[in-house]
């Protein structure tokens, strides 16, 4: 009996501090978006370039070249696809990653996996962040909506986990996750987008909360995704930045999988100059 609150408390003990943290970071997080511009990209680039940071800390023991290098990754992923055009951003971060997969072979002999999706993890995700924003009649609500149902399908994963349990959903990768909160994401990231339709007014209901539970979906894979990343160099966070979450890889690993994932279908069925029309309206 005795053992039983202080399992209780372990299974929760991360709770208030994670809810500190997103207390303070959210509304600061919502009040750069609303702002859009040169203060979006600038937010923007400040992530991809703490990204970069904690990237090459691990993959590459705190080279500077390769810090520069992924560095000018991201910061072309948020400033090119406005001053010089998506084709432009893609081939400065192709090249870049070309050059940081060479330093590699010459100075390793080989190319280990993990050294080669930094680059394009911190441009891509830049780059689809702004793409995004940059929708003038829809780029506000899209980025919010990924913001809602992203924050709604980590949250319930979170609680669904811990409350239900259960068979595990990847226990070599994340011995933490279970199927249960696997089914908590798809569920929240449905029902946020439910709601945030009723609030917002777009049309297709229906289509929305689908292509949400879907991204949950995709969401789950990039904190999969980050979770083989850092289980490979035996690391509890990729770093100490935000208390009670990690570091911004920690942080910001299912938001920028899903961004990538949204800003591909925007585009896709509106071309880049209406990525958020071609997200939000079916």
């Amino acid at each position: 009996m005795s053992g039983t609150p202080l399992k209780t408390a372990g299974k929760w003990g991360d709770l208030g501090v994670r809810s500190i943290s997103a207390a303070v970071l959210i509304p600061a997080v919502l009040l750069d978006v609303w702002l859009g511009g040169v203060w979006f990209r600038l937010f923007v680039a400040l992530i991809a370039v703490l990204m970069a940071y904690e990237w090459t800390a691990l993959a590459h023991g705190n080279s500077p070249v390769q810090f520069a290098l992924h560095s000018a990754a991201g910061l072309c992923g948020a400033f090119l696809p406005i001053e010089a055009g998506l084709t432009a951003a893609l081939i400065s971060v192709i090249v870049l990653a070309i050059v940081s997969i060479g330093l590699v072979q010459w100075q390793v002999g080989e190319r280990p996996f993990w050294t080669l999706p930094g680059v394009a993890y911190a441009g891509c995700s830049a780059m689809a962040l702004v793409q995004l924003r940059a929708d003038q009649a829809f780029g506000f609500l899209a980025i919010v909506w990924i913001l809602v149902v992203v924050w709604a399908a980590d949250s319930l994963a979170y609680f669904a986990g811990r409350t239900i349990g259960g068979p595990k959903l990847a226990p070599v990768i994340s011995p933490n996750k279970t199927w249960a909160g696997f089914g908590g994401a798809m569920a929240g990231a449905a029902l946020a987008s439910v709601i945030f339709v009723q609030f917002t007014g777009l049309a297709s209901p229906l289509g929305l909360m689908v292509l949400a539970a879907l991204l949950a979906i995709v969401e789950q894979g990039g904190d999969l995704f980050k979770s083989a990343f850092k289980r490979h160099y035996g690391v509890k966070d990729t770093g100490r930045l935000i208390p009670g979450h990690g570091g911004i890889i920690d942080r910001v690993d299912g938001l920028v999988a899903v961004a990538m994932a949204a800003a591909l279908i925007g585009t896709l069925r509106a071309g880049a100059d209406a990525t958020g029309r071609g997200l939000l309206l079916w």
